[in-house]
């Protein structure tokens, strides 16, 4: 999902390095796999989620390192303003698979992270809008946000197609 973020983000915006992403729903694989990607590639990244949801602190600590070696910033906010300025908002859903039980109250704790045109207002006016799908319109982000002209949520779903199909190619490259 990664190299598919990161292959539409270069599409979009040519380099990577400096630009800032900020991840808004939960601490959890999508969250840990952007911060590895920004870390490596010089790109801001913030995760932006409810207390007691972060990202897991050996991720951030192992990310960290390959920050300190490209200038990439790695953090952690509770406040909706981390979006401010933001060149990338990415969500995700608020329950993964397993997470079933916990739906309604991940629903109570998550409702003001909710990628909303308030949010998007609040960053770059040129803000790309992503998400690593299947979305739950009206939950994480907002219809009119996903289907808006900064959404490249699209876009970002056939890359995944093309960024599989390359590391096939370089596995199996004799």
């Amino acid at each position: 999902q990664a190299l598919a973020d990161l292959m539409t983000i270069r599409e979009y915006k040519g380099a990577l390095s400096g630009l800032k992403l900020v991840f808004v729903g939960d601490g959890n694989n999508v969250a840990h796999s952007l911060a590895f990607a920004g870390a490596k590639t010089g790109m801001d990244v913030t995760i932006c989620c409810p207390p007691g949801y972060e990202p897991d602190i050996e991720v951030m600590v192992r990310a960290q390192k390959d920050a300190l070696q490209t200038g990439a910033k790695l953090q952690v906010s509770h406040e909706i303003s981390a979006v401010a300025g933001a060149d990338i908002i990415y969500t995700d859903v608020w329950a993964s698979m397993g997470q079933e039980k916990e739906q309604q109250i991940r629903l109570e704790k998550f409702r003001p992270y909710q990628v909303n045109a308030e949010m998007v207002s609040l960053a770059d006016p040129k803000v790309l809008i992503m998400h690593c799908l299947p979305a739950h319109r009206g939950e994480e982000i907002m219809a009119e946000v996903i289907d808006g002209p900064n959404s490249i949520i699209f876009d970002e779903a056939e890359n995944r197609l093309h960024a599989q199909k390359a590391v096939m190619a370089l596995l199996m490259a004799e």
